[in-house]
């Protein structure tokens, strides 16, 4: 359960980690609540998971998943570059994740 809970702290620190280019420096009322309701709860759901997990493997994971998704998201959404090295260094970030998942 913790790791469930642990991964979805990793998709709304990607919603914040997005949310923080629509808020436009905190100047756009809706995005900048969005964006903290959504801090707040990636860092209770964190807080939650490491009563169970070990800080290092679930930060670690935690900003893997935060890393991973906001690329991605940064991909479609904003049309960064998706050259190939840059798909080959995100998929490394997912084999470091997939490992410390499979060690803990």
């Amino acid at each position: 359960m913790a790791w469930l809970v642990l991964f979805v702290a990793g998709l709304f620190e990607v919603g914040w980690a997005i949310g923080l280019k629509y808020t436009e420096g905190f100047t756009r009322l809706w995005p900048s609540v969005g964006t903290l309701a959504a801090m707040v709860v990636s860092f209770g759901l964190l807080s939650y998971a490491l009563k169970f997990l070990p800080v290092g493997t679930a930060y670690a994971v935690w900003t893997g998943i935060g890393a991973v998704g906001t690329a991605a998201l940064g991909i479609v959404l904003f049309g960064e570059a998706a050259t190939l090295a840059r798909i080959l260094c995100i998929l490394l970030i997912v084999a470091g994740i997939a490992g410390l998942k499979w060690l803990s």
